[in-house]
């Protein structure tokens, strides 16, 4: 008897035992990995830089790499392809499209300066792009939406994979970061709610919700806070990136760089029954000369572009005798306005300013990466006591006597977030673009100091 009773004890051990191993490998069936590699912010930085960071060719190369044997792999970006560089400004964007196709995105979010060149040219990139191109709150007065989709449900694993609702998002501070003739009649809509309206409608489409945004820092945070259905934020436009993933209950905000420098892989365990993460972990993969060499393709594709350029920008203007930093050049430019305009004044916004000067022989394509933007200078005749401490800081300034000041039509139409101040008219319109006037001013100078 006894011994019947150990051997029942001992097969219930055991069906217990199988009933817990059983269980175990289910819920490990439940739990599968996905990475996501993502950049932004790329401003069609073709080459790379002096310190051979970057560059699409490099880029491509480490995208490839990362995706090689990947069971579950998303390549997404998160806006500002386009304005940095000749070619984008020359060719107004449409040839960077056609370069990023090689990039293999699975999907990119609409920037703030994919509308440098008029929102109509949008509808170009859009039809130039192989990968969708996602926006839910820019809408016009009506709602209808800019971009072909507010989101998109990728399948990462092939068929029976893992379902993700990709969700774009681009900040509503989008008025304040171009001018009303480049966004014409669309709007940025506020991005939590936005994001939330459209979270609950794709909840039972996926598997798991990720936005895809071109974002301030505050509306990455908002997310995070108040809408939890999504578990990751793929985010771009503050330059710096983020040097640990912002995390709030266990899903994520990442971000890199500008310029391509390095490429994000985010790599998460997702619970496909609870729709959520389970584990995550990120890192910083940097793009130089000796993290990759060069993919062929990509770099013969972005010679054919250059070489239409060459001859007009790899032209020498004038030395620069030290390296200049983004605020050193910000002095710069505002003297070089100043002396070619004639006027007593001159600002110019340090955002504005998009890249610094080694020291050496200055190519006219330096200035074109450090303005490239086409801004046209304006005039305006003002009184000392009229003008913000933004201009007038280090300067003796008589409050009665009459300055003329020169600015671009970017700052005198955004003149309270650039200037801190309202209601300046600049009346006198030069048609002369910002880039050219630098130019002509080193030209002419010959050596900076």
């Amino acid at each position: 008897m006894i011994g019947k009773r150990f051997h029942l004890g001992y097969a219930r051990a055991g069906l217990l035992s199988f009933l817990l191993l059983a269980s175990l490998a289910c819920a490990k069936a439940q739990v599968r990995p996905l990475t996501i590699l993502h950049t932004n912010d790329l401003h069609a930085h073709l080459l790379p830089d002096a310190k051979q960071q970057g560059g699409f060719a490099q880029l491509a190369a480490v995208l490839r790499r990362e995706t090689e044997g990947c069971q579950a792999c998303l390549v997404l970006n998160g806006g500002d392809l386009v304005q940095g560089t000749p070619v984008s400004t020359i060719y107004q964007g449409v040839p960077i499209y056609e370069l990023a196709n090689r990039l293999r995105f699975d999907a990119s979010v609409l920037g703030n300066h994919e509308f440098d060149y008029g929102w109509q040219k949008i509808g170009e990139f859009i039809r130039a792009a192989r990968f969708p191109v996602v926006a839910a709150n820019v809408v016009d007065e009506q709602g209808r939406l800019l971009a072909p989709q507010p989101y998109v449900i990728l399948t990462a694993g092939g068929a029976g994979g893992i379902r993700v609702a990709v969700i774009g998002a681009l900040t509503a501070d989008l008025p304040n970061l171009t001018t009303p003739d480049r966004y014409g009649p669309w709007r940025a809509l506020p991005v939590a709610e936005t994001v939330a309206r459209y979270a609950r409608e794709v909840r039972e489409k996926s598997d798991l919700i990720v936005v895809l945004g071109h974002l301030t820092s505050e509306e990455e945070e908002a997310i995070l806070r108040e809408v939890p259905e999504v578990a990751a934020v793929i985010s771009g436009h503050p330059h710096d990136g983020l040097e640990v993933p912002r995390e709030v209950d266990g899903r994520v905000a990442v971000r890199m760089k500008a310029y391509g420098v390095e490429v994000g892989r985010l790599d998460l365990e997702v619970d496909m029954a609870r729709k959520t993460v389970a584990h995550s972990s990120w890192k910083r993969i940097p793009v130089n000369a000796e993290s990759a060499s060069p993919s062929e393709d990509m770099a013969l594709a972005v010679e054919q572009w250059e070489s239409k350029v060459r001859q007009i920008v790899d032209v020498p203007i004038g030395t620069a005798q030290r390296d200049f930093t983004r605020a050193e050049l910000k002095l710069v430019i505002e003297q070089a306005m100043a002396e070619e305009l004639g006027t007593d004044l001159a600002f110019w916004n340090l955002g504005g300013v998009r890249d610094t000067l080694p020291a050496g022989t200055i190519l006219a394509r330096q200035v074109w990466n450090i303005l490239p933007f086409d801004n046209r200078l304006l005039i305006g005749r003002f009184k000392g006591s009229q003008l913000p401490s933004s201009v007038t800081l280090g300067r003796s300034i008589d409050p009665d006597r009459e300055y003329t000041l020169a600015v671009s039509d970017f700052v005198a139409t955004n003149q309270q977030a650039e200037m801190g101040v309202s209601g300046l008219q600049f009346p006198e319109q030069t048609n002369r673009v910002d880039r050219d006037v630098v130019m002509d001013w080193i030209r002419k100078k010959k050596v900076l100091e």
